[in-house]
């Protein structure tokens, strides 16, 4: 494990910290589609994400849930963060988008560290930070961006996280992720095609401008 730490996060932490996390955390894995996180849960752990992609989606009591951010290597979450110090019940679902690994932290150590780390205390505020910035812009393309906007915007982002051109989502997938109907993303799908942004094929999207 102390070999994966220090290939994600040696420049990050100093070889003291690196090794207390190998000590006291488990390592996981997980396959594309696992929920790693659910609604109500009591978060005992804080991730530290070594390798895949994980997407954190929030309830919406009314019409089911709304893609809040995705998490990448080098990432932890925020509302995670905020979980485990405050000892309360998860509001959010973590859903792998890829297959990968994660670092699970104790949250007695997360705690002990802020105050004996100086480079653990940065990363948990800059990582707070950058996860708040991120919730605000969804909420941002919720209420200013167009549907067509926030289609593109979530292609660019599938296309980074994958390393990959070829989206493999279905249109009912990206429908439920940005909160809207099938009808609606297809529809939208075809006139980003026709204004030759992507390319649709049978059983994948091919983003062609970025």
């Amino acid at each position: 494990m102390i070999q994966l730490l220090k290939n994600s996060y040696g420049s990050i932490f100093e070889e003291k910290l690196l090794e207390e996390i190998a000590q006291v955390s488990k390592l996981r894995e997980f396959e594309e589609g696992d929920v790693l996180i659910d609604f109500g849960d009591y978060i005992k752990s804080m991730p530290l994400l070594i390798s895949g992609a994980i997407k954190i989606l929030r309830e919406d009591f009314d019409e089911g849930e709304l893609l809040l951010y995705f998490l990448e290597k080098g990432d932890t979450c925020a509302m995670t963060m905020a979980c485990c110090i405050g000892d309360t019940k998860s509001e959010i679902r973590a859903i792998a988008e890829t297959k990968g690994k994660v670092i699970m932290i104790p949250v007695f150590k997360m705690e002990e560290w802020l105050g004996k780390y100086k480079s653990w205390r940065n990363f948990v505020f800059n990582s707070y930070n950058n996860r708040m910035k991120e919730m605000l812009t969804a909420i941002d393309n919720l209420a200013f961006m167009n549907m067509d906007e926030r289609l593109f915007n979530y292609l660019l982002e599938k296309v980074k996280i994958n390393n990959s051109n070829f989206i493999q989502n279905t249109h009912q997938e990206i429908a439920f992720d940005l909160h809207t109907s099938r009808v609606v993303i297809s529809r939208l799908l075809k006139s980003l095609e026709n204004n030759g942004k992507i390319k649709l094929h049978r059983a994948s999207i091919e983003l062609i401008k970025q």
